[in-house]
């Protein structure tokens, strides 16, 4: 399986999740499958997505747009915690002057 999955095996692991609603995230495209040998697969991580989306319309009965929103604050909101992770992760490789004349700088631009 390549790590991939088939809609059924998407279907089995979300749930709550219907063929029907399947289809609308997808035209929503708010999750995107991937072209294999027999047709659409998925990712372990669309699964994870799939099952957010399905708490996002039980629970707010969000329509697909506001769904793509949703998701879309949601995918920028990742890359700003990666992008945050990897400043941490250099500050921490830079000396002990370096780090502290940084954290100055980030608490003179909190006041400021």
């Amino acid at each position: 399986m390549n790590g991939f999955l088939t809609e059924e095996d998407v279907l089995e692991a979300v749930a709550p999740l219907t063929r029907v609603q399947l289809t609308r995230f997808v035209e929503a495209e708010v999750v995107a499958p991937m072209e294999g040998a027999t047709g659409r697969v998925y990712r372990r991580l669309d699964v994870v997505r799939m099952e957010l989306l399905c708490e996002l319309t039980e629970t707010y009965a969000l329509e697909p747009d506001a769904l793509a929103m949703v998701m879309g604050l949601v995918d920028q909101l990742h890359g700003v915690r990666a992008e945050l992770k990897a400043v941490l992760s250099a500050l921490e490789a830079e000396d002990d002057a370096t780090r502290a004349r940084v954290v100055e700088l980030l608490k003179a631009a909190r006041a400021g």
